[in-house]
């Protein structure tokens, strides 16, 4: 249901662009994330979980473009896609939906060893430290599964989702409580949706590129060159928090061992305001960390993608590597 809502909203947006286009959501598909729903998707592998099949569609001609949460793809896309568009960002914190029960409650309000669920080793790490006397447990599903699964039984106080979905399906009013950057970082590209086309496709590719959000595309360049230089996908918590305030980005990166105990963070930032340059010529296309945004100023990119950078080897020079390898043999050893 949200992958459809996601997908609506930005069809209609290229419906006002093109009123003249005639735009057909041809295929709803179900990927490999969604049919295993018994096992953590820290254990299933990597990114691709929600957008092989859907890039299999892509490459065959069946469908022009495919709209996905900028978090589930990963910072290298298969040769012949890109990410052609970033639409302007939701509210990228993490949410937390209490059991009606709980009505009211904050997480520091609830009874010691109370339940909470979430399928994220990032917001499980982070929250473990905050708040030792809660329990985390693993909880799958879309969200609509999860909703259910936290309303109707008795096994978790509390469940811990993205503000941004909860808000695109219509259920803000569930919201119990939002984890500041401060209590709880978000994921790369959390919040965001992403238009994947064909590289090659121009037409497509000039088409959608009306739709990217300058902005976001600046702060989700920066979050997705942080994570490429770590290494860090699914199996591993990676946190980060962007602020673009008055031309500078600010970006802070975080890394977790899987209890929390363990943990780095670091803020850094650049200027990013430059002015757009209509050169047409070989850099028109040039993909930073899998998107190509041709009407955002190339030097604003390559500032925010050398922002990413700097904050991951500011990382790894302090003991990052260790921290993520510990926490991923950890991982793949439960």
């Amino acid at each position: 249901q949200l992958a459809r809502i996601q997908t609506d909203s930005v069809v209609e947006m290229l419906r006002e662009l093109y009123p003249d286009l005639h735009f057909e959501i041809a295929v709803a598909m179900s990927t490999t994330g969604d049919k295993i729903l018994d096992t953590a998707l820290s254990k299933i592998g990597e990114k691709s979980l929600f957008t092989k099949e859907l890039e299999n569609a892509l490459e065959r001609n069946e469908v022009d473009l495919v709209v996905h949460s900028l978090k589930d793809l990963p910072t290298c896309l298969p040769p012949g896609f890109t990410i052609g568009a970033v639409c302007k960002r939701e509210n990228p914190l993490d949410a937390v939906v209490f059991h009606p029960k709980n009505c009211g409650k904050s997480l520091s309000l609830l009874p010691e060893k109370s339940v909470i669920g979430t399928s994220s080793l990032r917001r499980a790490a982070q929250l473990k430290k905050k708040f030792p006397q809660l329990e985390f447990r693993d909880i799958r599903g879309n969200l609509n599964t999860r909703l259910k699964k936290l309303d109707e039984k008795e096994d978790f106080s509390a469940i811990i989702l993205a503000a941004a979905g909860l808000k695109r399906m219509g259920w803000e009013n569930r919201i119990g409580q939002l984890l500041s950057p401060e209590d709880c970082l978000y994921a790369v590209g959390q919040g965001a949706l992403a238009v994947e086309v064909r590289a090659k496709d121009q037409e497509i590719l000039n088409m959608v590129s009306a739709l990217h959000d300058a902005d976001t595309v600046l702060c989700c360049i920066a979050e997705r060159a942080f994570m490429k230089r770590l290494e860090g996908g699914c199996s591993v918590p990676v946190a980060v928090n962007t602020v673009l305030k008055d031309g500078q980005l600010y970006l802070t990166g975080a890394v977790y061992s899987l209890d929390g105990s363990d943990s780095l963070k670091e803020t850094m930032q650049t200027g990013v305001r430059y002015p757009q340059q209509n050169e047409d010529g070989p850099n028109d296309d040039v993909q930073r960390v899998g998107i190509t945004a041709k009407n955002v100023p190339a030097q604003a990119q390559e500032a925010a993608e050398n922002l990413g950078v700097q904050v991951a080897s500011l990382l790894l020079s302090k003991g990052a590597k260790h921290i993520l390898s510990v926490a991923r043999q950890l991982n793949d050893a439960h």
